[in-house]
Parts: C-alpha cells; sequence; structure tokens
C-alpha cells in the first residue's frame, strides 16, 4: 500500500512512524513534509493548503490512500476533490470538518442533540457581544472564534477589560481573519481537561486511549496559549465510569446526530472534554488527529493502522478489534526560544543520529528541516521527544534524558509535564 500524508509537523511524522510499521505499506509519501519526515517518507514541496497542487501530486504518484491530516485542509474541502479524483482518502469531507471548522455549529448541535456542553451564545455584532458579558458579569469567560486560528482563538478573560479587548480584537481588527467574524462567549466550566482521539467510519465509534495535553507556554500553566507543550497518555482523570459515560451520552450521540444531519463523519474525532462537577462535557472537537496528543496515542496502538484505515474507508469499522499497549507514554515539546510569539529559526540541532532520533525515544519532528545533512529549527515547535515505558514515572524519565541529549540555540521546554497526572495517580 502507498500512502500519501498531507501535513509536515509532529503529528504527521506521528503517523508517517505508526503507517512505517505496518507490513503492508510500500512507499510513503508526504506533502510537504518536513526534516525528520524526510527520513521515512518522500516528500513534495506541496503546501497542505493547496487543494489543486495536491491533487496534481496524487494524479502523478497515484497513492492507493491520501491521508490528510490537518484542519485547514479537511475544513477547506480536500477530501471532497480528491474523492472526485477518485482517490481514497483518510478524514472527513467538507460537511463534516464543520464540526472543527466552525464552534458555532458545533455548539447548535450539541445544545439540538442534548450533548452535555457549556452554556454559550453566539455573536456577529461585537457591540451586542460585549453588552453580553457585561450582562452575565460573571469571571472567568471563554470568548472564542468561531473558525480556525492555529489553536490560539480561545481567550479566557478573568475580567470585563480583557473580554472587551479579546472580542474587539476578534470582531473589529480582525486578527484571526474571517474566523473571528463570528464570537461564542461560552460559560467557564473547571474541572479536569481529557483528550480523547476516536476512529469513526461514520456509524461506528472506537475510542482510542486518554491523553493529557499542557497548553500553556510555562511550567506550572504560566505564559500565553501554545499549540501543545507536551502530552501524556492514558489520563488518570479518565476512569472506566468516566469511558463509559463519555461514550453513552457524548461519543456515539455525536457520530449518530451528524448522521441524522447528512454529514456522516469519518476519519478521526478528537473530543476535546472537561470532567465538571456535573459531568463530563464537551469543551471542543477537532476535525482530525490531535497534535501533540497523537504524538502519545499511536505509540500505544498495537492494531495496524493501515487495517484501520482501510475498515475506515469500507466503512467495516465494527468488525475490527483496535488494541492498546497498557503501559503510557509520555512527549515533551522542546520549542524555540520566544515561541508562541516571535521567534526565530534556522538553528542547528545537535544531539540527534542521522535518521533525527534518539536510541531510547522517538523525536518526532513538528518545525524541522534539513540543510546541508544537518537538523535546522525551522517553526515554533521543533521536536516532540516521546517515550514509552510500563507506567507514566518510566515514560517521563525516558522522555526528559532524551530531551537532556538535544539542544539548539535559545531551545525551550517546560519541566514540568505530567506533573499534575502524576499527582492524580498519587490521590
Amino acid at each position: 500500500m502507498n500512502i500519501l500524508v498531507v501535513g509536515g509537523g509532529g503529528r504527521e511524522h506521528a503517523i508517517i512512524v505508526a503507517l512505517s510499521k505496518s507490513p503492508k505499506i510500500g512507499k510513503i509519501y508526504a506533502a510537504p513534509g518536513n526534516g525528520g519526515i524526510s527520513k521515512y517518507a518522500e516528500c513534495f514541496d506541496v503546501k497542505a493548503t493547496d487543494i489543486d497542487g495536491i491533487v496534481a501530486l496524487a494524479k502523478q504518484i497515484q497513492p492507493d490512500y491520501v491521508f490528510v491530516a490537518p484542519d485547514d485542509p479537511l475544513v477547506m474541502g480536500m477530501v471532497d476533490r480528491l474523492n472526485e479524483e477518485g482517490f481514497k482518502t483518510f478524514g472527513p469531507k467538507a460537511n463534516a470538518a464543520i464540526l472543527e471548522g466552525s464552534k458555532a455549529f458545533s455548539k447548535e448541535l450539541m445544545k439540538k442533540y442534548d450533548i452535555p456542553t457549556a452554556a454559550y451564545e453566539t455573536f456577529t455584532d461585537a457591540d451586542s457581544a460585549i453588552e453580553y458579558v457585561k450582562s452575565q458579569d460573571s469571571y472567568p469567560t471563554v470568548i472564542k472564534c468561531d473558525g480556525l486560528a492555529l489553536g490560539k482563538g480561545v481567550i479566557i478573560a478573568e475580567d470585563f477589560d480583557t473580554a472587551k479587548d479579546a472580542i474587539n480584537s476578534m470582531m473589529i481588527d480582525g486578527k484571526f481573519g474571517k474566523s473571528g467574524s463570528t464570537v461564542v462567549i461560552e460559560e467557564f466550566l473547571t474541572g479536569p481537561e481529557v483528550s480523547v482521539l476516536a476512529f469513526t467510519d461514520g456509524k461506528t465509534v472506537k475510542p482510542m486511549v486518554s491523553s493529557m495535553d499542557h497548553k500553556r507556554a510555562y511550567d506550572g500553566d504560566k505564559g500565553l496559549n501554545t499549540g501543545g507543550m507536551g502530552t501524556v497518555a492514558p489520563n488518570p482523570h479518565y476512569t472506566a465510569e468516566l469511558q463509559k459515560e463519555c461514550y453513552d451520552r457524548i461519543f456515539l450521540p455525536t457520530i449518530k446526530a451528524m448522521q441524522a444531519e447528512g454529514r456522516p463523519f469519518s476519519g478521526c474525532l478528537y473530543f476535546g472534554l472537561m470532567l465538571t462537577p456535573k459531568g463530563p462535557k464537551v469543551i471542543e472537537y477537532n476535525c482530525r488527529f490531535g497534535d501533540p496528543e497523537t504524538q502519545v496515542v499511536l505509540p500505544l496502538l498495537k492494531t495496524d493502522l493501515c487495517d484501520i484505515i482501510e475498515a475506515i474507508y469500507s466503512e467495516q469499522l465494527d468488525k475490527l478489534d483496535i488494541e492498546f499497549s497498557d503501559g503510557a507514554c509520555a512527549c515533551v515539546v522542546m520549542a524555540s526560544g520566544g515561541y508562541p510569539e516571535k521567534y526565530e529559526s534556522g538553528k542547528e540541532i545537535s544531539g540527534l543520529d542521522e535518521k533525527g532520533q534518539l536510541p531510547d525515544a522517538v523525536v518526532y519532528h513538528a518545525g524541522t528541516k534539513l540543510t546541508d545533512g544537518k537538523f535546522c529549527t525551522a517553526g515554533g515547535r521543533v521536536l516532540g521527544v516521546t517515550a514509552t515505558g510500563d507506567d507514566l514515572p518510566r515514560a517521563l524519565e525516558q522522555a526528559y534524558k532524551a530531551v537532556e541529549q538535544i539542544s539548539f540555540d535559545k531551545a525551550h521546554y517546560r519541566k514540568d509535564i505530567g506533573k499534575r497526572a502524576l499527582e492524580a495517580l498519587k490521590n
């Protein structure tokens, strides 16, 4: 099986590494890929959002499947176009990817089908949104861009002035372009957060092992929100009892709701959950594998990823048993100094072998390029240094040992990835 993976970050590297383990795999292609991915796949310099370019590339290389990994091309309808051209794909069509593409749509869906989520209101006018926040007078309050914003379109406002500034920056100043022309204002939920990725063919849904993301830039959950500074799996807060409740009240009802709306969802659906005192509630949906959640979930997957892709495409997922190992996995993101704001690129990375790896860890490349045979930084999040273990303390120990062997100028990483999870395990 030859496969083309669309995307060029740490998530795509993790997907490609998982695919490369399958005896069914022939050739792996990536567009655009990155420095680390180029050691596992043949890379083509085509942007992940260039639908015409990806279709032309697929016609050129004739893959058996195209795996569309990032959110933007999915929401833009890349799967629809590829299907029209006769290519088998992994990923939802545009009318299903709207679950992530429009927060207003996803909130309305949850309200209509009684799927638990935070109370909210949607606004297309800044003055009305500001007036609503003032009338609610409840803080913190959550301000969200309706559309995609690289994981940065959510502001948790601690007071009125912060909320007003967030609304104005989104709706008046156009900080996130069209994505911020509509905003959703939500009640602030409290409780542990859990990320659950799930395979689905539009009828059957099979959740993967849970994970815990670390969004803030600095230790102690300080600093700005990022695309994710590290992850651990499984999430200790997510008990067997909660798994069943989430499946019955959230996962399956979501898949059924999308079917009922004539928008069957096929691929990987990400559930961002908050375990509130009133039970689990949906914070957000993503229409694809999460990043960096994928980097800790796929290393624990025992079932051949190619078998899963084929089962989903043929709508036979109910006939496939999907297994995960009992251990734990930890990923520490090494980022460029200054991320998520201004940072420099082109710094040489030392400590990696010729495949961009280390012996006791898997190093997923997020923002790297190969220059004269050397790996250099080429993004905000540079590497996802990942290790598995029999339990979480061992996995974290191995991941941080590996981090210590890698260096580049102004490298920045959190020293407390997994700390909250370890505390939860003790309790």
